[in-house]
């Protein structure tokens, strides 16, 4: 253990870590620092996120965020990333439930559109339309007949958007089955998460080719040069939240841009615009 002496001898960064060092094994050393540069890292956009949203509110741009990806790839975490900092009256976070009778008898976009970004506002996406894409077919909450509907329609939907002047990001986050698998077992053993893993959960594990098939379809049909599908491989979360926080950052030319002194372009090893030749790991 450090002691109140250790700190008082070994003010200097350089110093006090060569000090931790000793104490600690390899690594227990390493996942010290890493959490440690993650943090740091983490604050420096998050300053730059702010800079962000100061912009958007400035000038009046409308911004929409979609997080998309099987169960268990972070899309909540690396949500709760970019907005812990903001200011909650320009930026909202919407997440639906399934639709009500009511919901299901209207035009699937309408429940989506009165939740897309006013002048001058962020809205993120915890899940989409974009449902209808992946999820509902695979677990079959949906016919064939209202799939094959979206899927023409969400280019059209999208398009109508863009040139409207809303911004559209679209995020889908990739994960491996083993990863996924272990996430999952994790969630069941913490009290705190057991109430994130539901039955389609599992269904997710057992349905994972058919979900992979859903997928390509859709990106092979709704990826475009106004709309495009943006790759965040997540089986490293932290990783993840950091370079789609990169990934956002680097597509506006806001005021103050890079004054944190941190770079805002994202790893393209990590994140990637969809290709159909690009290997994917889910």
């Amino acid at each position: 253990m450090l002691s109140k002496k250790d700190f008082e001898l070994h003010s200097g960064k350089e110093s006090l870590k060569e000090v931790i060092k000793a104490k600690l094994k390899k690594n227990q050393y390493d996942s010290l620092m890493g959490d440690v540069d993650y943090e740091s890292e983490l604050f420096k956009l998050q300053a730059e996120l702010v800079d962000l949203q100061q912009w958007v509110a400035k000038h009046k741009k409308r911004v929409c965020i979609l997080f998309e990806g099987r169960d268990a790839a972070g899309k909540g975490g690396a949500i709760r990333r970019f907005t812990e900092h903001l200011n909650p009256r320009s930026m909202r976070v919407v997440a639906l439930t399934k639709p009500t009778e009511i919901e299901k008898g209207q035009w699937y976009f309408r429940r989506y559109i009165k939740e897309l970004p006013d002048p001058g506002e962020l809205v993120f996406f915890d899940r989409s339309w974009y449902n209808r894409a992946v999820v509902e077919p695979v677990m079959d909450f949906c016919s064939d007949d209202q799939y094959n509907k979206f899927m023409v329609q969400v280019p059209e939907f999208e398009h109508m958007l863009y040139e409207d002047g809303v911004i559209i990001i679209k995020f889908w986050f990739s994960i491996s089955k083993d990863e996924q698998k272990k996430r999952f077992n994790s969630r069941l053993k913490n009290p705190l998460k057991q109430w994130k893993f539901s039955p389609v959960d599992k269904e997710g594990q057992i349905r994972w080719d058919k979900y992979t098939s859903y997928k390509e379809q859709m990106f092979s049909q709704t990826h475009t040069s106004f709309s495009p599908w943006i790759i965040i491989k997540t089986n490293s979360k932290k990783q993840a939240r950091l370079e789609s926080i990169r990934h956002v950052l680097s597509r506006f030319e806001y005021d103050r841009k890079g004054s944190s002194c941190t770079t805002v372009l994202p790893d393209p090893n990590v994140v990637q615009r969809y290709h159909r030749l690009i290997s994917q790991i889910d």
